[in-house]
């Protein structure tokens, strides 16, 4: 492989010091004591998310065009994006690093473009692998249900899901207006999972036409009864006429039930049923809405957007303000006594304490008042558990069932999930606390071992990628690649027509908006054939297998770094070469 190279004169030489002939005979890998490894971490917006989607892949999905793939990525782990796309407080956005420079990418956004998308293809089913004969009951029809059956459903098992009312959807269709999330969204992804052959029942009550004998027909079930109950104010005269709780206010509007609001509506609470409370009374017709809260906006934990848009249809605020006491005149409501309230030390929850501001009551004059102070769980059906042939009545702390990482109750086979088993109180969880049931069904009816699922408020995966669990930060990134870029804002209705019908308030994004999103994204820690690995690599020891995959050739590479040093996400690592001595 070697020869010779003579020169016959000055001219002939080259004007720079290069090697005229190869160099491949000089392996100079043997110089080499750490190399570069290919190694994909994880990015922070996919610790986020409660529903164990794949931010990061599915945006680099996105930014090469391939939106039906993308859109099938996100149905292996959440059989609702379009909904999510709408009603998740998105807290992939909140850790988006990218929010450090030009503003977080819109992944709610992107998320809703792909389950609009016009002719999607079918849910994916996977091989079936359910054993003979086995058989799954599902308790409730909301995201966490509906998240279950339609994993074990695509994994070939025959599902029966009871709901209690009428309709399917449980809070999603009873709990959120029409302005948030359009019926025609819920209907077609319901839709979806009923076509993978999941049985829906509806009508059927626990602890009333659907007793706990009739559930030990099956070989397993999953409890997803939601938190239907609102929480009481506790002063004195809510018992009053005109006094409606948040949860049965907003039932009644989106079941299409009559619902006198009066002229003016006093709403108590900071969370989104809150938000959707009074933004929803003043469409059907109350000339003042007023939102009481004890602290200040900033501790606020209804999503953001959802408050500056009421603020932006007229909706009051008062808030650091609480009510004392209902003033009722001939058993209907008159009027709020309320004070005013300062910020303490912080509570349990992180958040400074409200504490009453002496001499600062004053009287709110309302017709119609709405607590939505949070939901609890109407566990009722448990008096009646014991008695139905089960063995014991299921464990309970702080008013939610209790479960291990697994959501396997104290009793084996009976599954446990969704708000009345974590409280978390979002869609998102909700869907992601169903899978994990759905994944643990799975191998309970198998016959396997429950151990080894993370923490309850930690996300699950059933398409899982192979990932180091490092998270890359902002600081990790090597900035030099990436410009400030804007984040796009989405279209609204004008406030002064949205806030008289239930029609949607936002538009989504257009397609020329969500390919600059994806081409925004960082892809934190994820390999996306950006070439500058390769283009900067001094011994040409980097080649690409396609656009989108590189190898090395250790017999050449010295283990300079420059690759890993040069990554814009951090994909490369450096590893000692002992590591890789056998």
């Amino acid at each position: 492989m070697t020869y010779q190279i003579s020169f016959r004169n000055e001219g002939e030489m080259p004007d720079l010091p290069v090697s005229s002939g190869t160099t491949l005979y000089n392996t100079t890998g043997t110089w080499r004591y750490v190399r570069p490894v290919y190694r994909n971490k994880t990015s922070p917006c996919n610790v986020a998310c409660p529903a164990g989607e794949d931010i990061a892949q599915y945006l680099g999905l996105v930014a090469k065009g391939k939106y039906q793939e993308a859109r099938l990525r996100i149905l292996e782990e959440n059989p609702f994006p379009g909904v999510c796309g709408r009603v998740c407080p998105h807290p992939c956005e909140s850790e988006c690093n990218r929010a450090e420079l030009g503003g977080s990418i819109s992944i709610h956004m992107v998320e809703r473009f792909l389950a609009d998308l016009a002719g999607g293809a079918p849910v994916q089913r996977l091989p079936s692998n359910a054993p003979a004969g086995a058989t799954v009951a599902i308790v409730g029809s909301g995201p966490a249900g509906l998240s279950c059956a339609y994993q074990l459903a695509r994994r070939g098992y025959p599902v029966t899901v009871f709901e209690a009312w009428d309709d399917l959807g449980g809070t999603m269709r009873l709990g959120i207006p029409a302005y948030r999330l359009p019926r025609h969204v819920l209907d077609a992804e319901i839709a979806a999972i009923a076509r993978l052959g999941v049985e829906m029942c509806t009508g059927r009550r626990l602890g009333d036409n659907l007793s706990t004998a009739d559930l030990r027909a099956f070989s397993a079930v999953f409890l997803a009864v939601g938190q239907q109950k609102s929480r009481a104010l506790e002063v004195a005269g809510e018992d009053a006429q005109g006094v409606v709780a948040g949860l049965d206010f907003l039932r009644r509007v989106n079941l299409g039930m009559p619902v006198e609001v009066g002229a003016r509506v006093a709403v108590v609470g900071g969370g989104n049923t809150a938000m959707d409370a009074a933004r929803a009374a003043l469409r059907l017709g109350a000339q003042t809405v007023t939102v009481l809260y004890r602290r200040s906006r900033y501790e606020m934990p209804a999503i953001a957007e959802e408050v500056q848009e009421a603020q932006d249809e007229g909706i009051c605020f008062e808030f650091l303000t609480t009510p004392v006491r209902v003033l009722t005149e001939d058993g209907a409501i008159r009027g709020l006594q309320c004070v005013r309230m300062q910020l303490g030390a912080p509570d349990g929850t992180g958040r400074r304490r409200p504490e009453p501001l002496a001499g600062s009551e004053y009287t709110l004059n309302v017709d119609v008042l709405i607590p939505a102070l949070g939901q609890e769980a109407d566990l009722a059906f448990l008096e009646h558990w014991a008695g139905g042939g089960l063995a014991q009545t299921l464990s309970m702390a702080n008013g939610l069932l209790e479960t291990d990482a697994a959501a396997q109750s104290s009793q084996t086979g009976i599954f446990v999930g969704g708000d009345s088993a974590t409280g978390f109180g979002t869609v998102a969880h909700a869907v992601g606390s169903g899978k994990r049931a759905a994944l643990a069904i799975d191998r309970y009816l198998h016959g396997e071992d429950l151990n080894g699922f993370p923490a309850l408020d930690q996300h699950v995966h059933a398409a899982p990628r192979d990932l180091d669990p490092a998270v890359v930060r902002f600081a990790d990134l090597n900035l030099a690649y990436f410009e400030e870029l804007p984040r796009p804002e989405p279209k609204q209705r004008p406030a002064i027509e949205r806030k008289r019908d239930f029609a949607e308030v936002t538009d989504g994004l257009d397609e020329q908006q969500v390919q600059q999103e994806a081409h925004r994204c960082f892809s934190c820690g994820t390999c996306n054939g950006c070439d500058t690995c390769w283009l900067y690599c001094p011994d040409v020891s980097i080649s690409r297998v396609d656009h989108s995959d590189y190898q090395v050739n250790y017999d050449y590479c010295k283990g300079c770094g420059i690759c890993a040093q040069e990554c814009p996400r951090r994909a490369i690592v450096m590893e000692e070469e002992l590591k890789w001595k056998k």
